[in-house]
């Protein structure tokens, strides 16, 4: 038997000259370099969804304190409109008094 012969017996790959490994080393480096390129642009993404997600739950925070400020405005307005009804009743009812004299 002869070396070649032994190799595929073997299940080895015959001998690639060096330009065909150059060649493939090439396109490996190739793939391995556009592979780094789409996991840095994924990485950018991800950097930008995450400042998004910031802002958007800042902007949530300022939204909530707005919204406790307003419900707490609206409760004091409800009770001065309760107080401004009952003395407008309790001024009818005084000049209903006075009326009926």
């Amino acid at each position: 038997m002869d070396a070649r012969s032994s190799e595929s017996e073997l299940g080895s790959s015959p001998a690639v000259t060096l330009p065909e490994a150059v060649a493939r080393l090439a396109r490996a480096l190739d793939a391995l370099e556009a592979a780094a390129g789409a996991r840095l642009e994924r990485d950018a993404d991800y950097g930008e969804a995450d400042a998004e997600l910031q802002r958007m739950n800042a902007d949530r925070s300022r939204l909530a304190q707005e919204l406790d400020g307003s419900e707490a405005r609206a409760e004091r307005l409800a009770e001065a409109n309760k107080e401004v009804s009952r003395r407008l009743v309790t001024a009818m009812e005084t000049i209903r008094a006075v009326l009926d004299r």
